[in-house]
């Protein structure tokens, strides 16, 4: 068993692999253990998951790792992750697991759980259900036998009445085009606008099991980008697989990033007084221009390192309501405490009242690159004593002026090389020498 199983957003890989269903029985296992421990004497373990075929293998051996630790396995089908944060919650049960992996190909698969508050589980807690792993036969519980295993009805329709609620919009005449990745949004994307009264399109939205994000989704928008300057719609949404992030297209077909879509949506909240607490939280990956942007305007932002779960860790500590990041996972606390891609797109509908996106900027953006390089291993970009020197160099180069970021990928074998600079031609340069001394040393 690897020493650190969990990275940054679950337990993520190729299936077959790294991730069996050896594994997934043994953290259902593990997780329900952990749960009983903490005073769930039986408990209740929401499972949901994306459209990948490996999804029903992976789910049907996390629930029977559920049941053996005498927990109930409670499917909800296939659903937007941030679902797992509502329904948990709306349903009182102590647990919510996640099978997808996001953004990546359909060979890998992912499992992520979530408290019964509908948080992410902390690093602690996660570090808590591998040490169950390594030493299961010591730490059997005493307890109420074998669980069960049961479908949850009409689960699509609770989370879509929730958003359905806590959105009084009215989109009549409004016509959106939906990118739906063909992963977890393909049903409930589309249904959440209409009900709102929005005329919709849709890309994307037949899953075979093999064709998630596969060239189309948040992490492929030039599609969606093509698409919208073809029809008459005025906002393009795309969301990832578990369409926990999304990002926008205008109807020129420019592409509108998470800071864009924060930044709107927070400076509407001011606007309205409900902006809680004054401030927004993003990460290290957030433009400088965004930064300018909410000092002009009285709001205060705080930074964390890359990662969903470090935004709403931070958010929570403040009691501030909204946060982000650049990828497009967008925390609306108000609603949940998770990224949700549904939300966010119709948090900017609700900041954009009456506007269409294309006359819309809600900052100046320095131009910024970023650079993906594959490596052997991620983590010895902690002992690159070269790259580092050059990471120096380049930082103190563009003091005053921009700024370099390098960082290893929280779920893959890559590192992440980002400059930002006055003009696109200096981004160009400083990235590319950057990643010629990253793949010098780490490939």
């Amino acid at each position: 068993m690897p020493r650190r199983l969990f990275g940054t957003d679950g337990v993520r890989g190729p299936v077959g692999k790294m991730l069996t269903a050896e594994l997934a029985l043994a953290l259902g296992r593990a997780a329900t253990l952990r749960a009983r421990s903490q005073g769930g004497s039986r408990p209740g373990v929401l499972v949901i998951r994306d459209t990948r075929e490996s999804g029903a293998m992976l789910e049907s051996a996390l629930a029977a790792g559920i049941a053996e630790a005498g927990g109930d396995a409670v499917f909800a089908g296939v659903l937007p992750t941030p679902a797992a944060s509502i329904l948990v919650r709306r349903h009182g049960l102590d647990l919510a697991v996640v099978v997808s992996a996001s953004h990546n190909p359909w060979r890998d698969n992912g499992i992520k759980f979530f408290g019964g508050d509908g948080q992410k589980l902390s690093d602690a807690a996660e570090e808590e259900i591998e040490e169950l792993l390594n030493d299961f036969a010591s730490r059997r519980l005493d307890g109420p036998g074998v669980g069960s295993i049961r479908r949850l009805e009409g689960a699509r329709d609770d989370y879509l009445r929730e958003l359905e609620s806590t959105f009084s919009l009215d989109l009549g005449g409004r016509k959106v085009l939906l990118d739906c990745a063909n992963g977890a949004a393909y049903q409930v994307g589309p249904a959440a606008f209409r009900r709102l009264g929005a005329e919709v399109e849709v890309i994307a939205d037949e899953p075979d099991g093999r064709n998630i994000n596969e060239g189309v989704g948040s992490t492929h928008i030039a599609d969606l980008a093509r698409r919208i300057r073809e029809t008459s719609a005025e906002i393009g949404f795309a969301f990832d697989g578990d369409a926990d992030r999304v990002l926008a297209v205008d109807a020129d077909g420019n592409v509108r990033d998470g800071d864009e879509l924060v930044a709107l949506s927070a400076l509407h909240l001011k606007e309205v007084g409900e902006l809680v607490g004054g401030g927004v939280a993003v990460t290290v990956m957030t433009n400088f221009g965004f930064h300018q942007a909410m000092k002009q305007a009285g709001i205060e932002v705080t930074t964390t390192r890359v990662g969903d779960r470090y935004v709403i860790e931070e958010l929570l500590q403040r009691n501030w309501k909204l946060g982000g990041e650049q990828s497009g996972h967008i925390i609306w606390t108000d609603f949940a405490p998770t990224g949700d891609g549904l939300v966010a797109a119709l948090l900017a509908m609700r900041a954009l009242g009456e506007r269409p996106l294309a006359e819309v900027r809600p900052f100046e953006k320095l131009p910024q690159l970023l650079e993906n390089v594959e490596v052997r291993d991620r983590q010895a970009i902690a002992g690159a004593d070269r790259l580092w020197e050059a990471v120096a160099h380049e930082g103190a180069a563009l003091e005053g002026r921009g700024r370099v970021l390098v960082r290893p990928s929280g779920t893959e074998p890559l590192i992440r090389v980002m400059a930002e600079a006055p003009s696109e031609v200096e981004c160009a340069e400083v990235v590319g020498r950057l990643v010629a001394v990253a793949r010098a040393e780490l490939t």
